[in-house]
């Protein structure tokens, strides 16, 4: 359901008005059949707020809203906002131990398995940090980390002889 300009919008503390700025939505799908406008941490806390307060307004005047249920709405935010900054930062924790990793792979050789499924090995001479991760330049050929099968010291007749081994 997607909540519009000419229709109510309905929560635990009764109906919004249309005519409220926190009962237009964009489209976007939240999983539960409402539509949402997705934005960024700042405008997402404004948006609270506002409905918070949008919500406190236009209660029942003859039924108000225990004023618990505003706090424990304000924290559960205030906890899924700490929530998503941790995995922010274990986002970007990952991130620098991938770029770390694939850096100390400069002067070894490994051993990939390209896009059709053939396997090819060589010395690599450098890194790339791309949006989907590290590519590391193995004697020309742009590798994504992912696909490297075995790492050896940097000489390429030791990694075909262990990958012949195995």
């Amino acid at each position: 359901m997607t909540i519009g300009a000419t229709e109510n919008a309905t929560s635990v503390y009764g109906t919004l008005p249309a005519s409220s700025p926190t009962a237009t939505t964009a489209a976007g799908s939240a999983g539960n059949g409402l539509s949402v406008k997705a934005t960024s941490g700042t405008n997402d806390k404004d948006m609270f707020l506002q409905l918070l307060v949008a919500q406190m307004k236009y209660q029942d005047p003859m039924n108000p809203t225990d004023s618990s249920q505003f706090l424990s709405q304000s924290a559960q935010f205030t906890s899924l906002e700490k929530m998503q900054a941790v995995s922010d930062q274990t986002g970007l924790m990952l991130g620098a131990q991938m770029a770390f990793g694939a850096s100390s792979l400069v002067g070894r050789t490994v051993t990939y398995t390209l896009s059709d499924g053939t396997q090819g090995t060589g010395l690599v001479h450098g890194v790339k940090f791309g949006e989907t991760g590290p590519v590391l330049d193995v004697d020309g050929v742009e590798v994504p980390i992912a696909n490297v099968v075995t790492v050896t010291d940097g000489d390429p007749a030791a990694a075909t002889a262990a990958s012949t081994t195995t």
